[in-house]
């Protein structure tokens, strides 16, 4: 956000207000105090729309051509992309096979990498705080106190999912994190951050979808009918246009945490 102030004589202080109150995503006030007969403020509520989609770099498919990977950080990115009605060209990439223009621009060759002022950047976390603060309309900020709420599901997921001991914890652990969040949820609900969704609704969402179907798949497992809320929010989540666009074919999520299971 930019905010802009201009002192200008009372003659000129009409004709510069009309001239920026037609400047696409600027809201104008004007402020009067003791030594200046008028102040223009002009705060900037975002960027311009792009002119071209963005173009992202995301995990192929393992099972079917030209269709979207496993990757649950590459989802968030989607996900904020399709929150914020911002257009983008994904291009798929192979990992297990990854093609040299890919390296050439992102050496470790990791996904998602997008291309944001003609410079490719990478990490979800990055990713999305900048297409944020770019982008601020609608807003999708949780608020920090509330932004870690359900993080530590996804590493219990993987360490139960891994597990090859019944009796090591692991699965104690997961359903305490599931049970701390379904509380959160019937106190703070439906989503994060009340009634509306936003940014660590589109980072878990995507972990929770991996955790319903590689736990069904490879333990035969389910979240228990009685964390209702959080049934509730992930029912919620998994069905909303955004989400359905951008998830992974369920064979795709399976292929992919196979290694994780069988190594």
């Amino acid at each position: 956000m930019s905010t802009v102030r201009i002192q200008a004589p009372a003659c000129a202080l009409y004709s510069t207000f009309n001239h920026l109150l037609h400047r696409p995503n600027s809201v104008v006030s004007v402020t009067r105090n003791a030594k200046n007969s008028g102040a223009l403020r002009v705060v900037s509520m975002s960027s311009s729309p792009p002119s071209a989609p963005f173009e992202i770099c995301v995990k192929a498919s393992v099972t079917t051509p030209n269709k979207l990977g496993d990757c649950p950080f590459c989802q968030r990115v989607l996900l904020t992309l399709e929150e914020k009605h911002l257009p983008y060209d994904p291009k798929f990439v192979d990992l297990t096979n990854k093609p040299e223009w890919f390296l050439n621009i992102n050496a470790e060759g990791k996904v998602p990498v997008i291309k944001l002022d003609e410079k490719w950047v990478s990490d979800s976390d990055i990713i999305t705080q900048i297409l944020e603060e770019k982008y601020p309309s609608p807003p999708l900020v949780t608020p920090p106190e509330k932004a870690t709420a359900g993080s530590k599901i996804f590493s219990t997921f993987i360490g139960f999912l891994k597990s090859k001991d019944p009796n090591d914890g692991t699965e104690q652990a997961l359903l305490s994190e599931l049970s701390s969040f379904n509380d959160y949820l019937k106190e703070n609900g439906p989503f994060v951050n009340g009634k509306d969704i936003s940014a660590a609704d589109l980072s878990l969402g995507p972990k929770l979808y991996h955790l319903e179907i590689a736990l069904g798949h490879y333990k035969k497992w389910q979240v228990p009918g009685s964390l209702q809320y959080l049934k509730s929010y992930m029912k919620d989540i998994f069905s909303r246009e955004s989400f359905i666009k951008t998830r992974a074919q369920p064979q795709d999520v399976i292929e992919g945490w196979r290694p994780k299971v069988e190594g």
